[in-house]
């Protein structure tokens, strides 16, 4: 078996090519201010974003809400800005 060098793994931004569309999801608990405060994220780091496309499912219990949005992302650098203002929002539990 032969052993793997570094320059043998592709990192993250090169199994992208940018511009590019990408699904965001987050999660939060069930608040009615998530998705405004959500929309409001993506509308300063993705202006061309529009709130119809994002989507929302519930769970099961009704405790959470799933959000969807899929950006015309057009670098890993605005990516992990977006990622960054999502996660440290007090209403969003997780962004992937």
């Amino acid at each position: 078996m032969t052993e793997k060098k570094p320059e043998d793994f592709k990192t993250a931004e090169s199994l992208l090519t940018f511009p590019c569309d990408f699904p965001i999801k987050i999660m939060g608990k069930a608040n009615p201010e998530l998705k405004h405060e959500v929309l409001k994220i993506l509308a300063e780091h993705a202006p061309e974003f529009k709130a119809e496309n994002l989507t929302i499912n519930e769970s099961k219990g009704g405790n959470y809400h799933a959000l969807t949005a899929t950006i015309h992302a057009k670098s890993k650098a605005q990516l992990d800005v977006i990622y960054q203002a999502l996660t440290d929002h007090k209403l969003v539990i997780m962004a992937l």
